[in-house]
């Protein structure tokens, strides 16, 4: 059928911007802890990730998920997993932009910044490949436990080359790696494993055992948790042997999950699989928390980015959408809306890159415990954000096409992925129990904004006396964690960001007035300026 009738007050498709130089409150902070150059480094990063090209790859790579081959057509086992070419054009402008493992084979003393803010960007168009990303990134720093592994695999780590397919890693001109922790019987309680893992002659070790949750199984090597006589034990596992053979790991079969759907993660069965000892006997959780720590910060980078990429949808739709008689960016209850979703942004994206900031200071003890609270708070934030910005668009928003139902099934990933909520907000008391270091550092951080807001400085007196009182610390430790994050989010916002901004977030987060509720900001926010701040501009 031809047309009838002309359509008016439709929303033009959102590309051709710049996610990153296009963030006011990201680029700020990129040149906050690093410099103008690094952002100027991700200039190309920047406008391809806002480009129909990027936005095409993630909608196919979403539309197209991997698929699971165990046999081949003789009947052997391989054990491969089959992705779209869309899949492969993301992973490949990631890893090529050095959004992997690239940072630690740097000198730059802002490579972790540059990268968090080049992933925070980038993965705005599919947060699914994140994850392979994001555990090529995190296994660095734990398999410098052990130098002759890291001296075997780092170069592949650290290269900016993207070698998909199953082949000795020494070979490969980059590597990607996975992860192996979570079995059936225990979750979170990772000392519960029973994978076993026997010692040989060589210096190998032969695992035995199920993992319930074995991320991106198409990997070329994984860390993973096995049990010997010492204790749990941390080991490396590649998927094809020094020798050239394939490492016996039994693919039994992908999860068919909410969302993260462009991202393979699978059942692996092992069955004297051969694998190295990293670290000490017995000491595996110390050595694979090195890892952890590395991947909860990209827990917040990815929540974070997936906030931005939603308040983005919502202010490109009201700047274009006409209602009652007006565009909705004028009108005032979705200037507040608008305005209160760019404040959660600006916080959450503050405090990520303030996080990537403390890896390239070696500023361990606070990043130990801030990590921790902005894990906990961020990625729980994020699913309630994401469905204020959905209503923004209407019923516009809940079809596939907008881009946004694809943003709400992720967004719970990150606060479950790592730890869930109770997990993380109990690390938090561990990391303020254990190291009286972290919480100095932390306490140092809160000081920087002292005596500038009444409401800040009421808060931080909040969260002081929450620890001062030692009885049912388990009870409350959502509340602490909660309440830690928050102050640092305060800290860095009036410190950093303009005095609207900041005024709005002390009222609305740490002085009561929002209820829990997104759009309820006090009558007096500057919101149109707000939300002028966090529009990004077209390249």
């Amino acid at each position: 059928m031809g047309s009838t009738h002309e359509v008016t007050n439709q929303v033009p498709p959102l590309a051709g911007h710049d996610p990153i130089a296009g963030d006011t409150a990201l680029a700020e902070a990129c040149v906050r802890h690093a410099d103008a150059t690094a952002l100027a480094s991700l200039a190309d990063l920047g406008r391809l990730s806002g480009s129909e090209q990027a936005q095409e790859w993630g909608r196919l790579a979403n539309e197209n998920p991997p698929r699971l081959r165990t046999h081949d057509r003789y009947g052997h086992r391989i054990d491969e997993v089959e992705f779209h070419p869309a899949w492969h054009e993301l992973m490949r402008t990631a890893v090529g932009h050095g959004l992997a493992g690239a940072p630690w084979a740097e000198r730059s003393p802002h490579a972790h910044v540059r990268r968090a803010v080049g992933y925070f960007g980038w993965t705005q168009n599919e947060m699914g490949h994140g994850c392979p990303v994001t555990m090529t990134y995190a296994v660095v720093p734990a398999l410098r436990r052990t130098p002759e592994l890291a001296a075997r695999y780092e170069p592949g780590l650290t290269s900016t080359a993207y070698q998909f397919g199953l082949a000795e890693p020494t070979g490969k001109r980059g590597l990607v790696a996975g992860m192996g922790m979570t079995e059936k019987q225990g979750g979170s309680d990772v000392r519960a494993n029973s994978t076993r893992a026997v010692a040989q002659p060589d210096g190998s070790y032969r695992l035995t055992g199920h993992k319930w949750f074995t991320s991106a199984p198409m990997s070329d090597l994984f860390l993973v948790l096995a049990r010997l006589e010492e204790g749990i034990s941390c080991f490396v596992v590649p998927r094809v042997l020094p020798d050239g053979t394939r490492n016996v790991f039994h693919v039994q079969r992908l999860k068919d999950k909410l969302g993260d759907r462009s991202n393979a993660s699978s059942e692996v069965e092992f069955d004297g699989t051969t694998g190295w000892l990293v670290g000490e006997p017995g000491r595996g959780v110390p050595a694979i928390i090195e890892m952890v720590n590395m991947t909860r910060l990209d827990c917040v980078l990815g929540s974070a980015a997936t906030i931005r990429a939603a308040l983005t949808q919502a202010i490109h739709h009201a700047r274009h959408r006409r209602a009652f008689g007006a565009l909705l960016v004028d009108q005032p209850l979705m200037q507040n809306v608008l305005a209160d979703l760019a404040v959660e942004s600006e916080a959450a994206t503050a405090l990520a890159i303030r996080l990537a900031a403390a890896v390239d200071a070696g500023e361990s003890p606070f990043l130990r415990l801030a990590g921790a609270a902005a894990k906990f708070w961020v990625c729980k934030r994020t699913p309630g954000v994401v469905a204020e910005a959905m209503e923004v668009l209407g019923g516009n928003g809940y079809v596939e096409d907008s881009g946004l139902p694809r943003l709400y099934r992720q967004s719970p990933l990150n606060s479950i992925w790592e730890g869930s909520g109770n997990v993380i907000a109990l690390d938090v008391l561990r990391a303020m129990g254990r190291s009286s270091d972290s919480l100095a550092a932390v306490d140092a951080e809160l000081e920087l904004a002292r005596g500038v807001d009444d409401r800040y400085d009421d808060a931080v007196g909040r969260l002081r006396a929450e620890l001062a009182d030692p009885e049912d610390l388990p009870v409350r430790a959502r509340r602490i964690a909660g309440l830690l994050a928050l102050c640092l989010q305060g800290s860095l916002l009036l410190r950093h960001a303009p005095d609207a901004v900041a005024d709005a977030f002390c009222a609305s987060r740490l002085g009561g007035s929002g209820g829990g509720v997104l759009g309820m900001l006090p009558a007096t926010t500057a919101a149109a300026k707000i939300v002028e701040r966090a529009s990004v501009a077209p390249v």
